[in-house]
């Protein structure tokens, strides 16, 4: 088959979106809507008080001013927050659990937190009156660094907890890790931060809100990462209404990344004020409410160890962090650093001892939750940055180091804890292709011809491993349309541009012998099927496929019968020649055949059956385990810290690969996303204030298509056990590992000036101070 599975199928919904067909949320307009601003604080932390909104209702053009107490007096709920994701403390006590209302309430804990929403009949008039909302605020003290927060003495973001530390988490066995310390030959100590990440979705966040008064019944319009997610928790926590109340949609996303998975403020605001004002409200944030409002992603401080035997064998790994969540606890912000990476700080190794160790603090900065891998790109970095650290100490080649200690191909299924229970994977294959597709073996003398050049060159690998999630149930549907000749499949995952349209499309064709053209994917509304799993954690490819699978098999049975009637055969005589590209049932050992579109026709003119259609609901309770072998070559100029990364070159194991194209585009964003945070993503507050100091693309650095090179990528199909189709998700890969390599590389190449440490991001200004610190010293 010409796009069967397998095959690089160019994308299906490229041209639409390149030619500007695509239709997003703020492409959405309803007759008569009005527009909504938020009045945001300008503190990052103060006491609240009178809120003077006279003048603002009085401005051209005004509809509406609205505070806490209207939303209180309709009965309104809060924002979802960690409480649905919580964790215990290590003695089983409860974590600490803040509350989070739409608008702020007696206190403003980060600058940006919204405070106020005016309504008026342009966005420009309601930018206008917002300036007029008077708020008085009493200044109280700010913590925005996370280790700080930790400290006894630093200001209580939430007095009636006294502390800034929410929950003090632990996993795997403390008395083992400090038996396996005692026991080793050597001991390798790392201390890391794990900087924080603005999300920057190309698609800033927008809303629509409606409501039918006459069905009761409110619609949302909003980039989502699964809109079943988004109205389950908007209707229960924000709404306090049942779910068949409230409609979701989302059509185009422009990225997500995980942070357009959660309700914000505005979601409920805007169908708060439809409700209000009898029409529709519309909320577009502009790239700098983004900075003040998205959740942010990682801020870790780590210091970990990694203990070894006389011949560098692992014997134990104990990991410590504080994690920062920000002012509120966003709907998973627990979650990410504890239970999200659970059990993964082992890598890919056999580690006999593993104990984990998690403070969580509350800061006066924007709410902190998953961002693209959500906690296993901070435990692989963690991991890697150790056994590099190692096999320096050792004198032992890091690619050694880790052969040594890697689980063997010949071992699985591994299930010997704490190591990770893979259920596939040859990982010393995946290095050996990487060190021999990067030169691995020749970079010494690529060093010394850099030297020539005046420039200090730097290799470095990391051998990376993801989880990805599982316990949940995908819902997909097939139709056919007889009139048309379609076929429209429809699935609770979400794309955000990862590729979903052709991916099911190639899939569909595959299992129905459809041509693709004849084929439209259709998402995001939360009316289409009864629930979805949504988009995060990778696993879209087998809970959609698991899901169409079964409704692909109803369907084609369901044709068999109706086939079998027309043809005057018996069911058990026909077959369904799809999965050979033909669309049709036929019966065996003749030339009886009929095709699938006819049967849809057939199924029009009976009663008992109507529209010939097909559900699936598929569970998967088995995570897959992407993983692979980054190596990163760079180049640093002596003289001005300048730097190149001269190539890249990554093999991995996903599994069975569905479609060539739109894995090595995945994977191609993932490096880039995970070298972005390594090369200068950063984002800074005050300490004195609060402010986000990086609060635009003028402060804030992201990653050009010139800062990288060309990526050499390849994979090994080793195939998942743990579903159907054997694929293991490739969605975050490229993110956890790329950092870890990227450090190494600079390491490497700092060696030779004695820095054994470099934190994220790595910039020039940072290289130069580094390589120029002893004349600086000296001069002195």
């Amino acid at each position: 088959m010409k796009f069967g599975v397998g095959q690089p199928m160019t994308r299906v919904e490229d041209d639409r979106l390149i030619t500007g067909h695509g239709l997003y949320t703020d492409d959405v307009s309803l007759p008569g809507q009005a527009y909504a601003v938020l009045v945001r604080s300008p503190y990052a932390h103060a006491k609240l008080g009178e809120i003077d909104s006279a003048d603002a209702k009085a401005a051209d053009g005004v509809l509406g001013v609205y505070t806490i107490a209207d939303l209180d007096a309709e009965g309104y709920g809060e924002v979802p927050n960690t409480a649905y994701a919580a964790v215990k403390n290590r003695d089983g006590s409860s974590m600490f659990k803040t509350t989070r209302p739409i608008l702020a309430r007696d206190r403003v804990r980060y600058a940006g937190e919204p405070v106020a929403l005016v309504v008026a009949t342009s966005e420009a008039l309601a930018k206008d009156a917002a300036e007029l909302v008077m708020v008085d605020y009493d200044e109280l003290p700010i913590v925005v660094d996370t280790a700080k927060a930790a400290e006894p003495d630093a200001p209580a973001i939430w007095d009636e907890h006294g502390s800034n530390i929410v929950y003090d988490w632990e996993w795997g066995d403390e008395a083992a890790s400090v038996d396996a310390k005692a026991a080793a030959a050597h001991v390798t100590r790392v201390e890391l931060i794990n900087n924080r990440i603005v999300v920057n979705a190309m698609e800033p966040r927008a809303a629509l809100g409606t409501y039918d008064a006459g069905e009761d019944k409110y619609t949302l319009h909003a980039g989502s990462q699964g809109v079943h997610g988004m109205r389950g928790n908007l209707a229960k926590i924000c709404l306090n209404i049942p779910n068949e109340k409230l409609r979701v949609i989302s059509n185009d996303v422009g990225g997500g990344f995980g942070m357009k998975a959660f309700v914000y403020n505005e979601y409920p605001m805007v169908l708060f004020a439809a409700k209000q004002l009898g029409r529709p409200v519309k909320w577009t944030g502009d790239r700098s409410e983004s900075f003040l409002s998205d959740t942010q992603g990682r801020d870790h401080v780590t210091a970990a160890e990694l203990f070894l035997d006389a011949d560098g064998k692992i014997l134990g790994v104990d990991v410590r962090t504080t994690a920062n969540l920000g002012a509120y606890q966003s709907q998973f912000a627990a979650f990410i650093p504890t239970l999200a990476p659970r059990g993964m700080h082992v890598g890919v190794y056999k580690v006999p001892a593993l104990y984990n160790r998690v403070k969580a603090v509350m800061t006066n900065t924007v709410p902190v939750d998953a961002y693209r891998g959500a906690g296993r790109p901070e435990a692989s970095y963690v991991i890697e940055r150790l056994m590099d650290a190692a096999a320096r100490e050792l004198g032992i080649g890091p690619d050694e180091l880790r052969r040594r200690n890697f689980i063997p191909a010949a071992d699985m299924p591994y299930k010997q804890k704490p190591s990770l229970p893979f259920d596939s994977g040859d990982f010393d294959r995946n290095l050996t292709d990487a060190l021999e597709k990067s030169d691995f073996a020749d970079f010494e003398a690529r060093r010394t011809a850099a030297a020539s050049r005046g420039k200090i060159a730097g290799i470095g690998l990391a051998y990376y491993v993801e989880r990805t999630a599982a316990g949940m149930t995908e819902f997909a549907r097939l139709e056919v349309d007889a009139k048309a000749d379609m076929v429209h499949v429809y699935t609770g995952q979400q794309s955000n541009g990862q590729g979903h349209e052709t991916v099911w499309t190639q899939y569909v064709s595959g299992r129905l012998g459809v041509d693709v053209e004849k084929i439209k994917v259709h998402a995001g509304d939360s009316e289409n099927l009864p629930g979805g799993a949504g988009t995060g954690g990778s696993k879209a490819v087998y809970m959609a496929t698991g899901a169409l699978g079964v409704a692909s098999d109803t369907l084609i049975e369901k044709g068999r019968e109706l086939a079998a009637n027309e043809l005057e055969a018996a069911v058990v005589d026909v077959e369904f020649r799809g999965s050979d590209g033909e669309p049709v049932f036929a019966v065996v050992g003749t030339d009886k055949r009929i095709d699938l579109f006819t049967v849809a026709k057939i199924a029009e003119t009976q009663a008992d059956i109507g529209e010939f259609s097909a559900d699936g609901e598929y569970d998967e309770a088995g995570n897959s385990y992407p993983n692979g072998a980054h190596i990163c070559e760079v180049e640093v100029d002596a003289d001005t810290g300048e730097f190149e990364i001269v190539r890249y070159t990554v093999v991995d194991d996903f599994g069975t690969v569905l479609n060539p194209l739109i894995v090595a585009g995945q994977v191609h964003g993932g490096i880039v996303q995970g070298l972005g945070q390594a090369m200068g993503e950063n984002t800074v507050y005050d300490e004195e204030s609060g402010q986000l100091l990086t609060g635009s693309f003028q402060d804030y650095w992201m990653p050009r298509a010139d800062d990288m090179p060309m990526f050499d990528f390849s994979y090994n199909e080793i195939p998942a056990t743990s579903n159907a189709m054997g694929v293991k998700g490739a969605g975050e890969a490229g993110t956890v590992g790329a950092p870890a390599a990227f450090i190494s590389a600079m390491l490497d190449a700092l060696k030779s000036h004695g820095v054994t440490r470099i934190d994220m991001p790595v910039t020039p200004q940072k290289l130069w101070r580094l390589l120029h610190a002893g004349a600086r010293q000296a001069a002195e």
